[in-house]
């Protein structure tokens, strides 16, 4: 693995960063206030292919690698972690599993005009009773005739108020229980699917995140991804993915925290000096970039192995990688907005500052995509099975 970037890699990341700067940081603090779901901005990412970074130019993504995304997803975030995760979502949770397990017919139908941003996809695995024990599914899908009949509740739906198109699990054989899970491609105007409420949340305010019922939502029978059965399979293989898209975020969130950090120390005077003349403050400074390019270069390195493996639906994985980037990353981002909070003194917990909202945006990273506690999990079985 080579740790710099090639030149490829360097002009994604310079015109992530101007995007961030010029169409997405300026409207951060409005949309965070607002809760409005970004959608002009959505549209514009799309026309660089930061809809579908990773995605392949056959299937109307920009046909770069996973660590162009990783670098995509941290560069957004860095300014505005609402925008960095509805993109991570449009790539990893929707174009991704049907990249990797969908026919031809369904990468030409939903791949494609996901990719173009000319439709926007989601990702329903949570259930109100089914989190971090992502098996315990209640969603059920009935075939009958050319259509599955789905009926549940799922919960903590990013993007699912805004959004086109899902990749939804549900149970189609009871008996065998995590094998019995199923997944399916469902578009937002199915009769049966319905928006119950959306969400109101510490942080990521403007991700239109939802809870959707399913009522007899009927389902084509072409619209189920991998064959029965084979759900839980595509929703870890999945995870893996996303994982990695949210230590992006997590790292972007940091590093924003600590640009932020900087520049007030630079600028506050406190006993007739600035405030970034006193070790205090230098050493917090100086921890603060250490971990950030602790995160980073796992987060490459797991980004790297996602490109080695590619989009088969075999092994070898990569969840070890992942977990470990995703843990560090999203525990490393609470410290981070932590001290750039006291750097600010009272003025970090002003809404007027925004290390104030970063320091609510990265909360949810150690939750997502598996907590903190499912990622030590996966960690250690790791470890004690080699």
């Amino acid at each position: 693995m080579n740790l710099e970037l090639s030149d490829e890699h360097k002009t994604v990341q310079k015109t992530a960063r101007e995007f961030a700067e010029k169409e997405v940081k300026p409207l951060a603090h409005e949309i965070d206030e607002t809760g409005k779901f970004p959608r002009d901005t959505v549209k514009k990412a799309a026309e660089l292919g930061f809809t579908g970074v990773y995605v392949p130019e056959k299937y109307g993504g920009a046909g770069f690698d996973h660590v162009a995304y990783s670098i995509v997803i941290e560069e957004i975030s860095r300014v505005c972690a609402s925008t960095g995760v509805i993109l991570s979502v449009c790539n990893t949770l929707f174009c991704d599993p049907i990249l990797r397990f969908g026919t031809e017919e369904q990468k030409k139908k939903y791949v494609v005009p996901h990719a173009h941003g000319e439709r926007i996809g989601f990702y329903c695995l949570t259930e109100p009773q089914a989190g971090s024990d992502a098996a315990n599914q209640k969603t059920t899908a009935v075939r009958k005739g050319n259509c599955y009949y789905l009926n549940g509740t799922k919960a903590w739906v990013t993007n699912g108020a805004a959004a086109d198109t899902a990749i939804v699990y549900a149970v189609t054989d009871p008996a065998k229980g995590s094998k019995g899970i199923s997944a399916f491609i469902v578009e937002s105007g199915f009769p049966g699917w319905k928006v119950t409420r959306e969400e109101k949340k510490m942080g990521i305010n403007a991700t239109a995140t939802a809870e959707v019922s399913l009522q007899d939502c009927c389902v084509p029978v072409e619209n189920l991804l991998g064959g029965e059965g084979n759900g839980f399979r595509i929703a870890l293989r999945t995870l893996d993915d996303g994982r990695v898209g949210i230590a992006a975020q997590a790292t972007g969130i940091a590093q924003g925290a600590l640009d932020e950090a900087l520049k007030y120390s630079q600028q506050r005077v406190a006993f007739g000096q600035l405030i970034a003349n006193f070790q205090a403050i230098r050493f917090m400074l100086a921890d603060m970039a250490t971990e950030i390019e602790a995160a980073r270069m796992l987060l490459r390195r797991a980004a790297w192995l996602q490109d080695q493996v590619g989009f088969t639906t075999n092994e070898p994985r990569y969840s070890l990688e992942a977990s470990v980037a995703k843990l560090f990353a999203s525990e490393m981002a609470q410290r981070v907005c932590h001290k750039a909070v006291q750097i600010h003194g009272g003025y970090g917990y002003s809404r007027d500052y925004a290390v104030e909202r970063m320091y609510r945006d990265q909360r949810i990273t150690e939750l997502y995509e598996g907590t903190s506690e499912i990622q030590r999990l996966v960690i250690a079985r790791h470890l004690l099975s080699g």
